[in-house]
């Protein structure tokens, strides 16, 4: 049963904290919460929530905002998408760039109830509401003081955050029993790849190079940043072969009149190995078993064609490839200094050691290997389905909470 409670503007509520409030030496120091070479700087994050960056200088401290516990914070541009910082614990304090806004909350409201309407539906659809038509939406205090919210007494206040704080972590746990789920079940595949194909080269693996005769590699020419409808020329994202299932929706639509190599274009049958990404995704592979027409081959993303008189079975050799004993030997053969990018060079490719399995060997190996992944594969796409579910279920609890239905 619904619940009509009083609506209250956010400025009856809430006080803006102005440019130079600032948290002095001498008060951190009696505090005893920050070391004496100075205060920490915040950030907000995208998706919401405070995180420390570095120190800033203390004799440069007039232009930072004070951020204190139970106080907000947030980037003016981004509070539209839920972006939203919140000191919960003492430890989150310290100084922001004064590019944000800074606020606390009178003793009306509990401040997690604050946080939790600003990421909720009803709230972002008043925040969208009020930066529509302003100057790159920027949403300032004064502009959000306008906000409604339905405030209920105090004690309701406390019992709807204990509510919902409960609801949510029993949606975080059924998310981790769905994460450890999915972990074990990759780990039976690793381990059914390990005792059919190998942990490590053995002495009469022979080189990649025996079974593929030529690595092409395409081009990535400046693309549209969104995909390509069904008539259009697209172009081959790198997350198209990195969860180890060929996905045509990830590409990028090709201008009109960029010109096209039709050599470069995907067809079914064909074997992709991603050149360039992290050290856990470099060298990812998938087969296509079937596409859409009009995709280009990526500069980030090899095809490897198969010699014809080696009779090598591709489905044997995508699970030669992902197998610990080549995941092993690429991420060593990969360069490069940062881990978020890391390449594989073709000659590398060609040298990697691969089991000299007979036709047969092959045909027995990738028929035991693909029942099993096919059964992983089905359980990840329940557990996508179900995690979409998980994803909705904390805000259909928000849009109650915030109706009197909870």
């Amino acid at each position: 049963m619904s619940t009509c409670w009083p609506r209250v503007r956010l400025g009856e509520v809430l006080r803006e904290v102005l440019r130079g409030e600032v948290l002095r030496r001498e008060e951190h120091a009696r505090a005893g919460t920050f070391d004496a070479d100075g205060v920490p700087l915040l950030g907000v994050s995208n998706v919401g929530g405070l995180h420390r960056s570095k120190k800033p200088r203390l004799d440069d401290m007039s232009r930072y905002l004070r951020v204190e516990h139970r106080w907000f914070a947030y980037n003016p541009m981004r509070i539209n998408v839920g972006s939203v910082g919140w000191a919960e614990h003492e430890d989150q304090t310290g100084v922001i760039s004064p590019d944000y806004v800074v606020f606390s909350c009178t003793d009306r409201v509990e401040p997690q109830l604050i946080y939790l309407f600003l990421r909720s539906r009803p709230g972002l659809q008043a925040i969208n509401a009020e930066t529509a038509g302003s100057v790159r939406e920027r949403l300032y205090f004064d502009s959000l003081a306008r906000i409604a919210i339905p405030l209920p007494p105090p004690d309701e206040q406390r019992r709807l955050v204990a509510r919902i704080e409960e609801l949510a972590a029993r949606i975080h746990a059924a998310r981790a029993i769905r994460q450890g789920a999915k972990e074990e079940a990759n780990a039976i595949l690793g381990s059914a790849r390990t005792q059919l194909i190998g942990d490590a080269p053995a002495a009469d693996w022979v080189p990649l190079g025996r079974f593929v005769d030529r690595i092409q590699s395409g081009k990535s020419p400046q693309c549209e940043p969104r995909p390509a409808s069904p008539s259009e020329w697209g172009v081959l994202k790198v997350g198209a072969v990195s969860s180890g299932v060929f996905n045509d929706d990830e590409n990028k639509a090709l201008p009109l009149g960029r010109p096209v190599d039709p050599d470069l274009e995907i067809l079914a049958g064909n074997f992709l190995m991603s050149r360039a990404n992290t050290t856990d995704l470099v060298g990812a592979c998938a087969v296509v078993t079937r596409t859409r027409p009009q995709l280009l081959l990526s500069d980030k993303t090899f095809r490897l064609q198969v010699r014809e008189q080696s009779q090598v079975s591709p489905r044997w050799l995508d699970h030669v490839m992902k197998s610990p004993a080549l995941r092993g030997q690429i991420v060593q053969a990969a360069s490069g200094t940062s881990p978020t990018m890391k390449n594989i060079s073709k000659e590398r490719v060609l040298g990697l050691l691969m089991p000299a399995h007979t036709p047969r060997e092959q045909h027995c190996v990738a028929e035991q290997l693909d029942a099993l992944q096919d059964e992983v594969y089905a359980l990840r796409q329940v557990q996508t389905e179900t995690d979409a579910e998980l994803d909705a279920l904390l805000p259909a609890i928000l849009d109650r909470a915030f109706k009197g239905e909870l």
